[in-house]
């Protein structure tokens, strides 16, 4: 049995910031939420120095870190990445693919299926996002044109009868055989996302009942009101803003998003909506100029300058170098978050999006032991998977 004890914490639960806090674990599973000395025999004890203690960060939308891409197709891609965004607080994560051929995308779905259940000292993985091929072209932004088509029944269920670990996929409605593709992702229980489209409101009202519930990073690669003679059509970013029934994410990097439209989404949509991603490439966590978006086998070369990674003739962002502490410190500088609602919209709001809000997402009783410690900062200091240290710098 082992058995942990957090003390001298600025303990984060859903409805309160208790200070002086203490955070009982035992065998990965948290069994007391308290303030104040709590005795707890035979425990390890962690003192998180009047830090903030924290539900763990979940990523629901990442494409690599640390010099690797999920799109490399390999083992080592996946430990790797995932060791990387630990060191920042990130405790669950759901790798991320680009638009790829199926062969590329099959080897993908064998290298995961090899490290889901390792324990290799990173972020845990919550199953597999599939962001394309099945997109607009003239919303492509930086996904690989080459690979671009509609939604073709055979090879999608050629994916997901091979592989039980995808739990969301991004499409396009507006494409041919999307509604179907839609209907048969609820059926299954994955997350049917829109993305990369030039969709207007109504065929995202047709979406949202075919299925369809997720905005994938809000105002990226997505229409707004368009003009077509002398009438206006509401498009994809009004609709997020009308149909209440839809979840959005947002790359919270400060570059995507300026603090006006990060002020204006919350404003609109308060933490419930709202799932703070990373959308982060291979050279997350890595002080380089130049990287390259995918796999090192057929890849883009892009630029990494303001903070961002960018195509090289800089027409359009090629994915974020964000980590999720810097999320939560910019929805706290630049967009006036309280900070519980900040730590809300990347722990308990994705987690119940994800379908895994009986198990992550707080810290209450029962729940998996994923603990994230920062300081007033938003510097991480620590970060625990299911009762284990696998970062410390306290």
């Amino acid at each position: 049995m082992k058995r942990i004890k957090i003390i001298n914490g600025k303990l984060i639960t859903p409805f309160r910031v208790i200070e002086n806090g203490t955070l009982l674990i035992e065998n990965g599973t948290i069994i007391g939420v308290g303030s104040g000395d709590i005795s707890f025999p035979d425990s390890e004890v962690v003192d998180a120095g009047g830090n903030y203690v924290s539900p763990g960060f979940i990523d629901l939308h990442t494409h690599g870190a640390g010099g690797y891409d999920f799109m490399d197709g390999t083992v080592e891609a996946f430990r790797e990445a995932a060791r990387t965004h630990a060191r920042f607080g990130t405790t669950a994560l759901v790798p991320t693919t680009l638009t790829a051929e199926k062969e590329d995308l099959l080897q993908l779905l064998e290298s995961y299926k090899q490290v889901k259940s390792e324990n290799f000292g990173g972020a845990q993985f919550l199953g597999l996002h599939l962001e394309g091929p099945y997109f607009a072209m003239s919303q492509k932004g930086a996904q690989d044109p080459r690979y671009i088509r509609s939604p073709q029944r055979d090879e999608y269920l050629a994916l997901l009868n091979q592989s039980s670990d995808i739990i969301r996929w991004s499409a396009a409605p507006e494409l041919d055989g999307a509604m179907e593709f839609g209907r048969e992702l609820s059926k299954r229980g994955i997350l049917a996302a829109i993305a990369h489209s030039d969709a207007t409101s109504e065929v995202v009202a047709e979406a949202l009942e075919n299925g369809y519930t997720h905005l994938t990073h809000f105002y990226s690669a997505m229409s707004g009101v368009t003009r077509r003679n002398a009438f206006r059509y509401a498009g994809i970013i009004e609709s997020g803003y009308l149909y209440d029934q839809l979840t959005v994410e947002i790359i919270a990097d400060g570059v995507h998003l300026p603090p006006s439209l990060l002020q204006l989404i919350y404003k609109q949509m308060g933490p419930n909506r709202i799932a703070l991603i990373t959308d982060s490439m291979r050279a997350a966590g890595q002080e380089v100029s130049e990287s390259i978006l995918g796999s090192t086998k057929d890849g883009m070369p892009v630029l990494v300058e303001d903070g961002v990674a960018k195509l090289p003739d800089r027409t359009a962002f090629a994915g974020s170098v964000a980590t999720a502490d810097r999320l939560v410190r910019n929805m706290i500088e630049l967009a006036g978050v309280p900070l519980l609602h900040a730590v809300q919209m990347i722990t308990s709001t994705p987690a119940r999006i994800s379908g895994v809000e009986k198990q992550k997402g707080s810290l209450t009783i029962g729940k998996d032991a994923d603990i994230t410690i920062f300081d007033a900062d938003i510097r991480v200091l620590a970060t625990l998977v299911k009762g284990d240290m696998i970062y410390q710098n306290l």
